[in-house]
Parts: C-alpha cells; structure tokens; sequence
C-alpha cells in the first residue's frame, strides 16, 4: 500500500449545541417508552429554536409518555435554565408535540419479515422472531488501531475535548461557561499514521462578564488561559501524542460566543451525523441514529457494523476495516455485505466477507436481541440512548456500550492462525 502524508480534521459538540440538544431530547423520549414498554415503535424528531421545542414523528407503544415532561427534565439537565440560559428556558420555553401511530404498511413489514410470510400472512399481529428491516438502507461500520478504543484519532481527541469542555462547566471549576460549545482537531499523519497534532479548535459559550471583567478583550484572554490549561492541557496529559510547540491552538476564534444555543441557532434532530460515528474518516450511510427505536436498521444495523469491524481489527485480521451493510424494507437478512480493509488485511476482503457471514447473525431481531437494544433504558435507570446522543455513538469508553464488545476477536483469530499454517 503506498504511504500517504496528510492531515486530517475531525469535529465534536457538546450537548448544548442545538443540534445535540435535539438528538438528546428525541433519545430521552425513546429512553422513556422503551422503559415502560421495550416493544415500542418510536420514530422521534425534534427541533429547538428561541423559546421553543416541536417534538413531531410517528410512535406506536401501550405506554403513556408525559413528553412534555421528558423534554423540559433533558433540556435542564443539559443546563438550559435560569438567567444565563438566554432566550432557551427549560422552565419557560413552550413544548408543542405533533405525534402521530407508526404507519400500518410500515408495521406490517416490519412485524414479520419477507422470508417468513406467505402470500396471505396476517401482519398485523405482533412482530415474529422474523422482523424485517424498519427500512431500507445502508449503512457503515469502521475500526482501526490508532487508538486503544479502535477509533480514528481526530474524532477520539475532539470527544474527549467537548466532553472535558462540559465536564468542568458541570463540576463548577469554570462557572462562566454556558451549555453550547464545539471542538475541532487536525492530525498531520506521516506514512498513513498518526504523526503530530496539527491544530485545535475550541469555541465555547460564555457570560459576558467573568469575575466583574467585562471588557471582551480581558473576557476572552481569561478563557484562552483557563481552557488552555483545564481542558486542552488535562486531556493530552493522558495522550500518547503530545502537543509540540508548532501545534496551533485557537479559542474561540470568532472572538466572542455569549449567544448560542438554540437561542443562536435553530437545531435539529439528525443533524450531527458525522460527530455521531468516526468523524468523516469512514464513509456514513446517511440515516441519523436518535430518536429511532432497534427495529430501524438505520441505527441497529449501524451499531452492528462497528461491532463486526472492531473484531476484526481486534483480532488481528486488519490494521483498518470499513464494513457495509444494505437493507431491504420488511427483508430480514442483509441485501449486501461489503469489507473494505484498505490493503491492511492479513486475509483477503473476499476471505474476510466470508468469515463475518459464518460468524454473524445481522438480521434486525438477531442484533437486537445480541445487544438487547430494547431493554438497555430500563437496565441503565431509565437513560441510555440520550447518554449515547453526545459525545458519539462507537467508541465509547466512559459507559458500558454492548457493540463495543471485543468478544468474537479470539473466534476470529483462528482463521489468521490456520492461513499461517497453511
């Protein structure tokens, strides 16, 4: 494979941008349904602008959610209220909900799949072990070995970078910060790996006055000190790169970030797709994650396909791997199964292929149930998938994610161990 020498940029947002704030509001209400009633279809969209939530989508459950409710606890837990939350109050914003039943040609090819029925099945009934994909798609899965959690770099330090940016908002340590804020960081890779760090980017909210200083010039040097020294310092602490004396640090760049939030700029569910998975170093199938219950493959077939790739990078068979997953609407096995390795492969693609259709199940209710998508709300208190709608969906280390399992690597391995003995 030819060595390349470039860099590469991936960004993150904290929970308080308005886009995050809607995944994390359509996920607090699958969280709620699925708790009370692990059955539930639930399709959620959300948008935030100044002073108000429309929640909209199709849900079909025997439960009663108080939405209303869900959206106001998420937004204050996100920090959104009291005087420094602008124009965007949990207490005060108005909370309008359009929701209408799952579409009854949609149940009925999801309740049981193609490969099950006859001509004059009966759909209408309760979901079979056979349910078809909620959708059709495609969708993709990425790992590689440039970081322990299997993970491109650049997304890996921009999460931690918003998670640390939020963590010492949270904990006090800087009480000017407000919810909304962004990161951003660039890699310069040498021979297709990690070399250096280029540049990183930190924008944060903030009250226009810190400590009686109102002069912006003054405002802006306290938070370029504090965010330098709190949050991009403690993380590459840990780091095995280090920050060198080139690396460009800018923060808050535009010069000054008191309005934000959903008071700044509308937001909407699905927005962050790309913060949502690898940081634009894999390809994205286009479907968005929140909000979605298991059965729409546009999130469980997903949350498949990184567990597949992590395994076989874990186990030895590449350095890099990039599975693709297609689906048909009411069809319950993969229309196509794609392995890219990107010439890192000890087997070929073609072996490669082979070995994930031997060794794993990615029809819908088969993930499904490997991962128990519908009762990890209500084994987590009642919060999981709005844990999981900031700060990325794979590769997450601070909560226990089941696609995240490395479980099927020693199964793998063995076909690397018999090639060899060949």
């Amino acid at each position: 494979m030819k060595s390349r020498n470039f860099l590469f940029t991936s960004e993150s947002v904290t929970e308080g941008h308005p886009d995050k704030v809607c995944d994390q509001i359509s996920d607090a209400i699958l969280d709620e349904f699925l708790t009370k009633y692990p059955q539930s279809r639930v399709a959620a969209e959300t948008s935030v602008t100044t002073g108000m939530v429309l929640v909209s989508g199709e849900i079909t459950s025997d439960c009663y959610v108080d939405i209303p409710s869900v959206v106001r606890d998420t937004i204050k837990n996100i920090g959104y209220v009291g005087e420094s939350s602008g124009g965007f109050d949990a207490n005060t914003c108005a909370v309008l909900t359009s929701i209408d039943e799952q579409s009854v040609d949609i149940a009925g090819g999801v309740n049981k799949a193609l490969e099950s029925r006859s001509d004059n099945s009966d759909t209408s009934s309760l979901e079979t072990e056979h349910i078809g994909a909620g959708d059709q798609g495609i969708m993709f899965g990425y790992a590689c070995n440039e970081t322990p959690e299997l993970m491109p770099l650049p997304i890996s330090l921009a999460h931690k970078l918003s998670y640390r940016l939020a963590q010492v908002r949270k904990e006090g340590l800087l009480s000017y910060l407000r919810p909304d804020g962004k990161s951003q960081v660039t890699v310069e890779y040498v021979d297709g790996k990690p070399s250096r760090i280029h540049t990183i980017v930190l924008s944060t909210q903030h009250d226009p006055e810190i400590n009686g200083v109102s002069d912006n010039k003054q405002v802006q040097e306290i938070i370029r000190r504090d965010l330098k020294q709190l949050v991009i310092d403690y993380v590459f602490e840990t780091e095995s790169i280090k920050l060198d004396s080139e690396t460009k640090i800018l923060i808050n760049p535009s010069g000054r970030f008191v309005i934000g939030g959903p008071q700044g700029d509308a937001g909407l569910t699905g927005r962050k797709i790309i913060v949502d998975t690898y940081g634009g170093y894999s390809r994205h199938g286009g479907g968005a994650f929140s909000g979605k219950d298991p059965t729409k493959v546009d999130r469980s077939a997903a949350y498949a396909s990184r567990y597949v790739a992590k395994n076989i990078v874990a186990s030895g068979l590449a350095d890099k791997c990039e599975i693709e997953l297609a689906y048909a609407i009411g069809v319950a096995e993969p229309i196509s199964i794609f392995v890219d390795t990107f010439g890192t492969g000890k087997l070929s693609d073609d072996e490669i292929s082979n070995i994930v259709r031997e060794n794993f199940d990615l029809s819908p209710m088969a993930i499904i149930k490997q991962f128990d998508l519908r009762n990890l709300p209500a084994k987590n208190g009642g919060k999981f998938y709005q844990k999981l709608a900031a700060y990325g969906h794979m590769g997450r280390t601070d909560i226990v994610v089941p696609w995240e399992s490395t479980d099927k690597a020693l199964k793998l391995k063995e076909y690397l161990n018999a090639s060899c003995c060949v």
